[in-house]
């Protein structure tokens, strides 16, 4: 099979400016190599993703999988190193972040399907559609600043969910709504894969990752730790968390 994505030797730099006159005159204090201080987020970052898979992405906080995803996207660039992403991008980072609360929910599909990069032909082809997934038919005439977060999270999904992508970022964005509509979500993941479109996952969610992916890396201090099948991934993530636990310091140190 042929990878939709493509990472090879990637390295991100932490943007550090100078905050204050005394930085500017004496320079800043050399932090630790920390989790949080670091110089680099991400160090040569190699991984390959097949069409038609889903890769799970796990660390602790601060490992850089954020900083990937948006390289991934490409709103940041990489400092060393390339990526090839072969398609369409959409991202579910932060579900209805688009949306204008004085527009009515229908206004904001049109807002934010062209965000998303779809044209107002597509957006009207789909709209009962996007409409329908949400099951918001009674309120989507009303303004957004009235719906719930729940309610946006919905939109937000349904509208993406709509968009002709070919690779789908996630983070964290695994459960949305209620126990059924979270069904109706796993289950469009899952028929995306099915129709040879590619899933990026970064969650905490040990149990929805090992059902959903079939490989993934462990990022620990801007490196990856392993790659491979999502089991052995997940398994040495545990190993890692399981340290950290016990050697509070010890995930902190190469």
């Amino acid at each position: 099979m042929s990878s939709a994505v493509q990472c090879d030797g990637v390295w991100k730099r932490y943007g550090r400016q100078p905050r204050g006159i005394k930085e500017l005159l004496v320079g800043r204090h050399k932090a630790d190599d920390s989790r949080y201080s670091r110089e680099w987020a991400l160090r040569d970052i190699n991984f390959a993703v097949e069409r038609g898979s889903a890769f799970g992405i796990v660390g602790h906080n601060g490992t850089g999988k954020s900083t990937l995803l948006s390289l991934l996207l490409g709103t940041i660039p990489p400092d060393r190193g390339n990526i090839r992403m072969h398609g369409r991008v959409a991202s579910m980072l932060e579900l209805g972040a688009g949306f204008h609360p004085e527009l009515t929910g229908r206004e904001n599909i049109f807002l934010y399907g062209s965000i998303l990069g779809m044209s107002l032909t597509e957006i009207r082809n789909n709209l009962d559609k996007i409409i329908g997934f949400s099951e918001l038919d009674g309120a989507i005439d009303n303004q957004i600043r009235t719906y719930s977060s729940g309610m946006i999270a919905r939109l937000g999904f349904s509208t993406i969910a709509h968009t002709p992508v070919d690779i789908l970022l996630i983070d964290e964005v695994l459960a949305v709504g209620d126990s059924h509509f979270q069904e109706k979500c796993g289950q469009y993941l899952q028929d995306f894969k099915a129709r040879q479109g590619t899933l990026v996952i970064v969650s905490h969610d040990m149990e929805a990752l090992a059902e959903m992916c079939d490989s993934g890396i462990c990022l620990n201090m801007g490196h990856v730790l392993v790659q491979g099948s999502i089991s052995n991934v997940l398994s040495e993530y545990e190993a890692v968390m399981t340290m950290s636990r016990r050697e509070p310091k010890q995930i902190c140190k190469e």
